[in-house]
C-alpha cells in the first residue's frame, strides 16, 4: 500500500502544472530517443559477423575459393596453391566495392555516397568423407550462419563416380537443412539458410554447362533418395508402427515424388541456386567468381 501511495503521489506531481514537472517531462521526452538509439546501436554493433560455410567433395576447389575470396584484395584475384584440408579453415573476408550487399539493394545506382562493404566469415569444411563430421557439426555450432556454398567440379560430375559422390554429399547436406526446418523445437521457423551450388571449373574443356550440372545432380539425388529409403525398409524399420513417419522424415524434398528438383526444398525454407564460375584462370588471367560474389552479397 505504501508503494501504491508513493506512486499516486508521483503521478499527481508529474501531471501537475508546476515548472519542475514540465522540465522533467521535457527532459524525459528529449533524452528517451537518444538513449534508445544508443542501446540499439550498441546491440547491433555487438553482433557477430555473418558466416558462410564452404562444402563439397574432395578436390572441388573449396580451399582455392577460400584463398581467392579472402585474399582478392591483396593478391589481385590470384588464388595461391592449396593442399587437401584436414581441419576446418576459416578467414575473415570483405565484400568487394563492386558488389552490393542486401542493405544496398534499394540504393540508387547514381548514389555516389560512400557505403561500407561488410565483412564476413568463410569457413572451409574438409571434403574427405571421413572428415565431413566437421561440416555437419557446423550447422549448429557456427553462429550467424547466412548460407552454404557447395562447390562441385563441373568436369568431375561428368563421370559416374564423381557425380555420385557429389550427389550423395549434397543429399545429406540438404536433408540436414530440411530436418533443421521441420524438427524445430519452437513454433517459429529457424532462419532460412540458402544454398549456392557453385559449379566450379567452368573453364575446363571437359566441364559440363551449368544447366546440365544442375539437372544431373537432381537426377542423381533422386536415385540416392530412393536407395536410402529402400535401405530404411530393408533394415527392419518398415515393421515399426511409426515407420511411415520415419521414412517421411528421412525423405528429401517432396515425399513420395519420383523425381527430385531443387525447388522442392523451398517448402522447407531452403532456396538452392546453381551458378557457374571458375576459381583459377589460365596463366595470368583471373578466375571468374563475380556471380558467386553477387550471391554472397545478397545474403549478407
Amino acid at each position: 500500500m505504501a508503494n501504491s501511495g508513493a506512486l499516486d503521489q508521483w503521478m499527481t506531481w508529474a501531471f501537475s502544472p508546476t515548472i519542475s514537472a514540465v522540465i522533467v517531462t521535457f527532459l524525459i521526452t528529449l533524452l528517451s530517443p537518444v538513449v534508445l538509439h544508443y542501446y540499439l546501436y550498441r546491440k547491433s554493433a555487438s553482433k557477430e559477423l555473418p558466416s558462410f560455410l564452404l562444402l563439397g567433395p574432395l578436390g572441388a576447389g573449396k580451399t582455392s575459393l577460400l584463398t581467392l575470396v579472402c585474399t582478392i584484395e591483396f593478391a589481385n584475384g590470384t588464388a595461391s596453391s592449396t593442399h587437401t584440408s584436414q581441419e576446418p579453415q576459416s578467414a575473415v573476408c570483405q565484400l568487394p566495392p563492386s558488389i552490393r550487399s542486401s542493405e544496398d539493394q534499394y540504393r540508387s545506382e547514381n548514389d555516389t555516397s560512400a557505403r561500407s562493404q561488410p565483412k564476413f566469415f568463410l569457413l572451409d569444411a574438409p571434403g574427405h568423407g571421413k572428415l565431413r563430421r566437421h561440416a555437419q557439426s557446423s550447422f549448429t555450432t557456427v553462429s550467424a550462419l547466412r548460407g552454404l556454398i557447395f562447390v562441385v567440379d563441373s568436369a568431375a560430375v561428368s563421370s559416374a563416380g564423381g557425380l555420385t559422390e557429389a550427389a550423395e554429399y549434397l543429399h545429406d547436406v540438404l536433408l540436414l537443412l530440411q530436418k533443421r526446418h521441420t524438427q524445430g523445437k519452437t513454433s517459429k521457423d529457424p532462419q532460412a539458410i540458402p544454398v549456392l551450388v557453385a559449379a566450379n571449373k567452368q573453364d575446363v574443356f571437359t566441364s559440363l554447362p551449368v544447366g546440365l550440372v544442375k539437372s544431373k545432380l537432381e537426377g542423381e539425388i533422386a536415385k540416392v533418395r530412393q536407395t536410402r529409403s529402400k535401405g530404411l525398409l530393408d533394415s527392419g524399420i518398415g515393421m515399426e508402427d511409426e515407420s511411415g513417419a520415419d521414412e517421411e522424415g528421412n525423405w528429401l524434398g517432396e515425399y513420395g515424388a519420383k523425381e527430385f528438383r531443387f525447388t522442392q526444398m523451398e517448402e522447407h525454407g531452403v532456396e538452392v541456386t546453381t551458378v557457374g564460375g571458375n576459381v583459377r584462370g589460365e596463366g595470368e588471367e583471373k578466375g571468374f567468381v563475380s556471380d558467386w560474389w553477387t550471391w554472397i552479397g545478397e545474403n549478407i
